[in-house]
This record gives structure tokens, C-alpha cells and sequence, in this order.
């Protein structure tokens, strides 16, 4: 950016001092919040260089520039994550998933307790146990909990009395004590049921299981079966839970495994959590249009979020690349957790070969949610449609190349793009008729004039854009044939030796980046288009010549010719008869001499 821009003469008084700046809009909203280990230095950045797209886009936009000074870069960092979780500023990296590991809290500040699945711990005297990692492990709990304790799953806020004039379901179903209503139960039953769902929260599983087996053995000697079975149920469930259950507790091998993937456009984060060494659960963050890189700013944006809404900070936390100022990073993360955390980035060994193991499956999920093809097709189609200033959005193009070896046999082939993929069932090819040999334009406007002329007839429907193999000549001649048929569409020529992109003859082409989507797209469908011309070249020139060789043999005319096609159906069914079947047809002498003629074209 220039230094002219308004707010450069504000960012050279900043402090030179760690902090945080806010870049706001003509109308007070923030555009954007980031933090600096000096502040003055940081924020000059933005004038002094190219900078890119998203950013430029950004500071287009602002008006203002604010700062807050901290003590420290740990301040900065602290304070950053909050006011972007307060203003949502459009463009920061923004976790808006709402991923966030579950607690099970027991509200043991009301008379008649409750066990609730929560997302959010605070600060309001009640007791919070988790976060649980793994797949439905506090969703299990929580069914123990009612199978089980009997405790209160409800939101209903009652008083200690007990006033409503009946129990819910819950009751009926055996899963609540129902302390909603007075006699059902006793204060010092209930509490003694909240005790023992504290010990099954606590991981206290063993001691839980054989107070489970004493109480169904007393409830079989008392031929109870039916209550002891239940026991029985419950203990075998506690046993198979204590087996999966992964809350988070600090130990060896506590440890989460970064991996990202993006394109410049999209990011996709794949997190992999082990406790006790093991892996035990996933989280993957998808960031469609965030057009940043993925790489080291990146994850300094979204590793603080990630955290701020899962506060399981493990030992260690690894990434694929070093993050910008990694020092405040480590001290934000070891102020969440009360103790230290090593923020490494592995370049060998088993925390290598496991961020390894990251990096692959964050390609994967990147691939399966923006690589789809019709996700992906919506995507190239809006870029073309922009690139060209086409008035709708291109999802359907047909591509035409034609074919010929100096003119002979001469074919034009039509491929088509459909939604993100070539849809090869609705590919077609003109065998050239009235052209010169060896004149492409006008091979090219005949194939053109024939194809719209038919799917106007047959009301089909038409591609958004038309792509033609060649330079200026080429389009020309597309355009006129089309304005013969009376259709109406954009086209736009492809020519090989620079591939330069033609939309209009009298005008200088357009020249693409080798790596721009938009020419990868075109060269990608204009390559399957000389692919099958070729195919479909090949295939005429063969027949041709196998009719020309079969005519050659004496005895044979049009007429016999006709009836070898009729009778093996092709050229290609003529060469694989026998010398016995073609008999049947043109007699044993005849056979003979033409099996010799197809031999020597196939060789």
C-alpha cells in the first residue's frame, strides 16, 4: 500500500510498545483485531508493501485504527482472543464451529441436584467434571446417570417441598427419583444418589462396580430378579465404560497433533487429541473463502481460539510450522492450563511421524469438503463467469477441437463440463462434410452450426459458455456460425503456443498465470477435446482406408462392401472375423483375400 493512505500518518504515532490494534470501518465496526509485540512496527507493515488480497480488501475499507498497550505479548494475546470473540471482526480467522468438548455438571447449589450435559464451565459454586474426549462418551454418562442414579435430568426448577401435583415421564420410566413431588423421595436418598454419580463422573468405576454387584446379589436373594438383572445391566455398562472413557487429565502422553491444509482460498484443520499416549478423539475446522495461507499467521489466529473454546490444554501442543511469536503463544496456553506447556514443531522422530499422520488427514478432509465436484465446479464456474463478465453463473461449457492428418478425414469433437467434472456420456463429434480439407475455420463453424442448430430443435439445453480450440480465426468463425443459428452466447477462444484466451477477435488476448484456475480449467477441458478428436480421427481414417482396401480386392464392390458392414456391423467386427465367417458372406475365395486386405491395414 502507498503511504498516502489516511491512516498511515495514525499508525506512525503508534506506541512502540506490545499491544493491540483494531482497524474499523467509516461506521465504527471493526474490520479487523491483531496483535504486536510492537505495535508501531506492526502496523507500518501494512503501508509499506504489497499486500494480499484480503488484506488490501481490508484496508480499502478502513477508516480508523485503534490501539490498547499491554505489559507483555502474553497480554496482547489474552486480549486479542477476547475482543475477537466480542467483535467478530469479518476479517479475522473466525472458529465458528461450535466444536467445544461437553462437561456433565452437578448443580450441587440447588436443593434437589441435577446432572446436565453442558459445553461451558463457570463460576457459579457447582460442580463441573470432563471435558470428555472420544465419540458420545458424556452422552453415555449421562444415560448411566438416569439408568442408573436416578438423578434429575430435568430443567425444572424446584423447590424443596416437592409441589407438583405429579411426576414427569422420567419417573414412570424408572430414570428420576421424582423430587418434583413430596413423598416420592427423601432428601437423604437423593443426596445419597448424587453421591454415587459424583463417584461414576469422579472415574471412580471400580468402586462403583462392586457396589453394583453387592446390591445385586442382595436383590437376587431376596428373588428380586428382575431388579437384580437391572444391577447386573449397570455394572457391565460401568465396566465397558471405564474402558473407553477419556476425560482430560494431565499425564504422560497428553498431547494434541495440528495438521492444515489449505489453497490460498480455503483452510481445512485437522486436530488429533491423545490422552495417555492414545488417540481418542478428532476435530476438523473447515474455513471456506478465508483467503489466507496455511501456514504459520494462520495458526497463530487459530490455535488461541481453538483453545479459549476447549479448555483441555494437553503437555504439548504440535504443529506443522512455527507460529508468530511462538513465546506468547506458550504463555497464553500455560495460563489456561495452570502449569507448562511445550509448543513444538518436530522435524523427526514419532511426534514427526505423527504430525505427519496430521498433515495427511487435514488433506483428506480438505479434499473431501472443497475438492467435491460440484462444489468445486461452483467455485471454477463463479471465477470464469467473473474473469469474462458473464451475466450467469458458468456451470455447463462446451469445448470444440477438430482433427485431421492433412486434411483427410477431418473430424471436430464436442466435450462437455458440467458442475465440476466432464460429462463424458454427453460427448459428441462431427465427421466435417462440406469444409476444405485442411480449413479448421470453417471445420469449425460447420460442427458449431450443426450442433446449436440441433439443440435448439430438440429444446435442450445450452452451455453457459463455448470454448473453441485455437486463436482469433477460430472464434470468429464459431461466432458467425452461431449467429447463423440464431443462438446467442459467449465464447471464448484457447490457443496453444501461449495459450492466450481469445473473447473477442479485434481485441489483444488475454494472458493467465500459469497456476490461475481459471486457465487450468480451460487447458483441462480444451485437452480433453484434442484427446477425443484424435480418438475419433483415428477411428474414420482407419474405416476409410479399410474401405478403400476392401474395394482394392477383386471381386469386391460397394455392393459386397455393404454387405461385410451390414454382417460384422463395423470395420473393426470385419478385422476380428474369422476367414470361415467372412465365407458365409462373400464366399470361401473372396474371404480369403479379404482377410489378407484387413491384415495388412492393421498391421
Amino acid at each position: 500500500m502507498s503511504e498516502r493512505h489516511p491512516l498511515w500518518e495514525l499508525a506512525s504515532q503508534a506506541p512502540e510498545q506490545p499491544g493491540v490494534y483494531l482497524f474499523s470501518d467509516g461506521r465504527g465496526r471493526v474490520l479487523y483485531v491483531g496483535k504486536a509485540k510492537d505495535l508501531r512496527r506492526r502496523v507500518l507493515s501494512y503501508f509499506g508493501r504489497e499486500q494480499p488480497v484480503k488484506t488490501a480488501q481490508m484496508l480499502a475499507r478502513a477508516r480508523d485504527l485503534q490501539f490498547v498497550v499491554t505489559r507483555t505479548e502474553v497480554e496482547a494475546l489474552i486480549l486479542e482472543n477476547q475482543l475477537i470473540k466480542q467483535h467478530r471482526p469479518r476479517y479475522n480467522i473466525l472458529l465458528r464451529d461450535d466444536k467445544t468438548y461437553p462437561y456433565i455438571k452437578l448443580t450441587t447449589s440447588e436443593y434437589w441436584p441435577r446432572a446436565l450435559l453442558v459445553r461451558k464451565v463457570e463460576a457459579d459454586g457447582n460442580e463441573y467434571f470432563g471435558p470428555f474426549l472420544g465419540h458420545g462418551t458424556a452422552a453415555r454418562l449421562m444415560d448411566l446417570i438416569r439408568m442408573y442414579s436416578q438423578v434429575r435430568t430435568c430443567h425444572w426448577d424446584l423447590k424443596p417441598e416437592g409441589t407438583l401435583p405429579r411426576p414427569c415421564l422420567y419417573f414412570s420410566m424408572g430414570a428420576c427419583l421424582g423430587p418434583c413431588v413430596a413423598g416420592l423421595t427423601t432428601r437423604e436418598a437423593y443426596l445419597d444418589a448424587v453421591r454415587e454419580v459424583r463417584m461414576l463422573l469422579s472415574g471412580k468405576t471400580g468402586k462403583l462396580g462392586k457396589v453394583l454387584q453387592q446390591r445385586m446379589w442382595e436383590a437376587a436373594e431376596r428373588e428380586e430378579f428382575e431388579r437384580a438383572a437391572r444391577y447386573r445391566d449397570l455394572e457391565r455398562a460401568v465396566k465397558a465404560l471405564a474402558e473407553g472413557q477419556v476425560a482430560e487429565l494431565p499425564g504422560k502422553g497428553s498431547f494434541d497433533v495440528f495438521g492444515v491444509e489449505g489453497d490460498g482460498r480455503d483452510v481445512t484443520t485437522v486436530v488429533l487429541v491423545y490422552r495417555q499416549g492414545k488417540l481418542c478423539d478428532k476435530r476438523e475446522y473447515h474455513f471456506e473463502g478465508a483467503e489466507v495461507p496455511a501456514d504459520g499467521a494462520f495458526l497463530s489466529e487459530f490455535v488461541p481460539q481453538f483453545y479459549e473454546a476447549n479448555p483441555a490444554v494437553p503437555e504439548q501442543v504440535i504443529l506443522p510450522f512455527a507460529v508468530d511469536e511462538p513465546e506468547a503463544l506458550q504463555g497464553f496456553l500455560a495460563a489456561k492450563a495452570g502449569r507448562g506447556v511445550e509448543v513444538l514443531v518436530p522435524k523427526r522422530g514419532e511426534k514427526r511421524k505423527l504430525l505427519e499422520l496430521a498433515q495427511e488427514n487435514a488433506g483428506e478432509s480438505f479434499r473431501l469438503r472443497f475438492r467435491h465436484p460440484a462444489r468445486e465446479g461452483e467455485r471454477l464456474g463463479a471465477e470464469v463467469q467473473s474473469l469474462f463478465h458473464l451475466p450467469n453463473p458458468v456451470l455447463r461449457i462446451e469445448c470444440f477441437d477438430v482433427s485431421h492428418t492433412g486434411g483427410e478425414a477431418a473430424v471436430v469433437s464436442v466435450v462437455v463440463w458440467e458442475k465440476g467434472k466432464l460429462a463424458k456420456r454427453e460427448y459428441r463429434s462431427f465427421n466435417v462434410k462440406t469444409a476444405k480439407p485442411g480449413d479448421d475455420p470453417a471445420a469449425i463453424a460447420e460442427a458449431v452450426g450443426r450442433r446449436f442448430r440441433r439443440l435448439l430443435a430438440e429444446g435442450k439445453a445450452l452451455p453457459d459458455l463455448v470454448l473453441i480450440d485455437g486463436g482469433p480465426t477460430q472464434l470468429a468463425a464459431a461466432r458467425q456460425a452461431l449467429a447463423k443459428v440464431g443462438c446467442q452466447l459467449p465464447v471464448v477462444s484457447l490457443a496453444k503456443r501461449f495459450e492466450e484466451i481469445y473473447q473477442d477477435p479485434g481485441q489483444p488476448p488475454l494472458r493467465l498465470p500459469n497456476n490461475h484456475p481459471v486457465r487450468l480449467l480451460l487447458q483441462k477441458i480444451r485437452d480433453e477435446a484434442h484427446r477425443f478428436a484424435i480418438t475419433r480421427h483415428r477411428r474414420r481414417r482407419r474405416a476409410r482406408r479399410l474401405a478403400t482396401q476392401l474395394l482394392a480386392v477383386p471381386g469386391v464392390g460397394p455392393t459386397r462392401a455393404r454387405k461385410l458392414l451390414a454382417a460384422f456391423g463395423s470395420v473393426d467386427g470385419i478385422r476380428a472375423a474369422s476367414e470361415q465367417e467372412l465365407a458365409t458372406v462373400v464366399g470361401r475365395k473372396l474371404a480369403k483375400a479379404v482377410k489378407a486386405a484387413v491384415s495388412r491395414e492393421k498391421a
